[in-house]
Parts: C-alpha cells; structure tokens; sequence
C-alpha cells in the first residue's frame, strides 16, 4: 500500500496507523491531516480516488463528508453571533415567524445547536427531490410539532439540524445560505477545499471522489465491539425516534448524484479534503495563514461558548451518552477526540474533524468508505491514537 504525503518529526505513529487502516481496517481511499498551533504537521493520503474504482487518491482529492458539515456549518451562526447579528437566547420565531406553529415559540436558538429543539423527525419524511429544494426543508420543519418540550432534553437531529440552521442564517443575513455564507467568510479567505455545494467547475474537474458502502474487515487484530442491543433494536424499529430521524428524507439520495452535490445540505452533505477540514478547525482556535492574511475565525469567547457542555447524557435519538456544545459534539463515549476540551464532528460512517485547544491540535479525515458507525469510526479513531501517542512522546 503506498502511502503519499508528509508527516513533520514525531508524528510517525499517525502514518503507521494510517497504513494500517488500508492492510488492516480496509480502507479504500482516505486522507489524513493535522495540524499543531496553526502549522500542518501530517498531510498524507492514499488509495483510490473512488470507492469502486481504481484511479488513484490525488494530493486534493475531496469526498463527501456527510455529519461532519454540521461542524462547519455550525460555525456561520456562531460567527453570526460573535458580529453581534444573531442572539443565541432568542426564539427561533423572532428571526423566522412562521416557525413558531404547534408550541415552537418556546425553541431558542441554542436550542436548534445544541440538539434540543425536539424536531428531530418529520411526520412525513421528505423525497429527495423535496430535500434538495432550499425551501420545502424549512417548511417542513416550520410545520412539525416538537416530540419533546423544547429545551427539556436532547436527541441528535441527523437531517432536521441543516434545515433548522440554514434557514435561521438565510433570515438573519437577509436571504444568504449557509453554503453562500461558507463559501465568502470561511473558505474563501482561508484557501479551503471545502464546499456546501460543490460548484459545476469543481464537478466536472473531478475534485470530489465516488463513496460507498465498505463491509466490515474479517478481522482487524483487535477486540470486536457490538453495538448494545438497545441501540441495534432502535435501528431496527420503524417507529423508533433514531429510524424517523435517519429517514426524514426517503429514501436518502444517492451521494454520488452530481445534483445531490451540487445542493446545500448543511447537515449532510459537504465536500472538503482532509486538510480543509483540518484547518478550518486550526483557524477556530488559532491564527492560520490565509489567502491574503492571517486568518482567525473565532475569539477565545466565542471558542469556550463552542465547547461548553449544553447537552449530555441519553441521547433520545443515538440511544447512546452524548455531548453537546453549540453546534459541535464534544469528547465522551459515543465520541471520542483527543481530550476532554476537544470539540468538533464526526461524519457518519468515517469522516472526522476537531479541534483541542489545549493541544493546539487540529484534525481532519476523510474517507470514500463508509462503515456503520455513527459517531466513532475505527479508523478516524486509530488515527486519533497515533497523534496522542505522538504528542506523549514529545
């Protein structure tokens, strides 16, 4: 397996975790990037371009990401904040009158970030034709009524959190998406490879690799974990909150669709490699060099206000122990990153991208293989290891 890249001195275990996550864990294409008080430290990559093919992974290759854009995302409403545009304590309905139906004047802003809204589901699940029109998701959820009292507990809202979002940051910012927002403010100055939908040019220039489903590895020389059965039967149940929540648009549109791609799902569906991912995380903490100067996305109050505990314990729709801040899941169980302070999102089924402040890391992972884990991919979290074990030995 070659393996292409960089790693800076110290940081050699990353790269042998990395091979082994193609000999061992089944990788087929994946990329790894860290970077340490605003300097990359690893940039490596290979394996296929496609999940099914055979082209190689090229310096640049992005895929599809799926959950970790809430991590991006989540950052425009912050950002929002931090100008003194949008006030997290306020009804949703203030910005967005018509949301306020069925008992929803009671769901503040932080509500919608840190997963205690109560919209985790819809009644009547969208298409995806329905999905990918930038209006029919925030009606949807405009007319929904909350299965929790808003603000009294937290479930995890898959797809309800990209509508819930975006349309919140088009009415503050008088009509601009979340994608438009990303594109202008964060990866505009930063030089990011990183897209909430991927522009025609970028399609047909090839920069995002086809992904899919991997089967598990026969054996990967380590302990087998199961998923508990509480959490494997409320998988399995039609009616439970966690397959509603999945399956708010039905059937879920193919990710490889240039159409789907080309749409602005802020919950799911951004494109970015793993040094984009990287270090956009390295700029929420630090200063980074930028296109035309040295860029820094949030204050230190706006970082503390990202990764303070908003939510944790049972996870109405994971089944699992999750935490919250606003807008990033923080290190627990269900998730593991580097630390207690580490901050950031997982993409379902691969994907990874945080950042530990009192590290100075910051951390991405790509990949065009997805498994079925949700929150905690061996993989990604191989690869986290290796830059503990990294940072231990310094």
């Amino acid at each position: 397996m070659d393996v292409h890249g960089t790693v800076a001195g110290g940081f050699e275990p990353v790269r042998d975790a990395f091979k082994r996550n193609f000999t061992a864990l089944g990788d087929r294409g994946a990329a790894v990037a860290v970077y340490r008080d605003g300097r990359k430290v690893v940039d490596l990559w290979g394996g296929t371009r496609d999940v099914d093919g055979t082209a190689p992974w090229r310096r640049g290759t992005a895929q599809v990401v799926r959950s970790a854009t809430k991590g991006v995302a989540a950052a425009v409403p912050l950002l929002l904040h931090q100008r003194g545009e949008l006030d997290l304590d306020a009804p949703v309905a203030a910005y967005w009158p018509e949301f306020k139906a069925h008992g929803k004047e009671r769901v503040l802003v932080r509500h919608v970030l840190n997963h205690r809204a109560g919209l985790p589901v819809l009644d009547r699940p969208l298409t995806p034709e329905e999905a990918l029109d930038p209006l029919r998701g925030p009606e949807a959820v405009a007319a929904q009524e909350p299965v929790w009292e808003p603000g009294t507990g937290h479930g995890y809202h898959a797809l309800t959190y990209g509508w819930l979002l975006d349309e919140l940051v088009r009415r503050v910012t008088g009509g601009r998406s979340t994608g438009e927002w990303i594109a202008d403010e964060i990866a505009g100055p930063l030089g990011l490879d990183l897209w909430l939908g991927l522009p025609a040019e970028e399609e047909t220039a090839g920069r995002a690799g086809r992904v899919g489903r991997l089967e598990e590895p026969a054996s990967s020389g380590g302990p087998r974990l199961r998923p508990k059965r509480s959490v494997t039967e409320a998988y399995e149940d039609p009616d439970s909150l966690t397959r509603r929540a999945f399956a708010a648009i039905t059937p879920f549109p193919d990710q490889n669709d240039p159409a789907y791609r080309a749409s602005a799902l802020p919950a799911t569906n951004g494109i970015a490699t793993a040094d984009a991912l990287a270090r956009f995380y390295a700029a929420l903490t630090g200063d980074v060099d930028g296109v035309t100067r040295r860029v820094r996305l949030f204050d230190a109050a706006t970082t503390e206000r990202a990764r303070a505990e908003e939510s944790a314990g049972p996870d109405r729709v994971l089944v699992v122990n999750t935490r919250f801040g606003l807008g990033y899941m923080l290190h627990g169980s269900a998730s593991p990153f580097l630390s207690p302070g580490s901050f950031g999102h997982p993409g379902r089924g691969g994907a990874l991208g945080f950042a530990d402040p009192e590290a100075g890391i910051a951390f991405g992972y790509v990949t065009n293989g997805f498994r079925r884990s949700v929150t905690a991919d061996p993989r990604a979290q191989a690869l986290v290891r290796a830059v503990r074990t990294s940072l231990e030995a310094a």
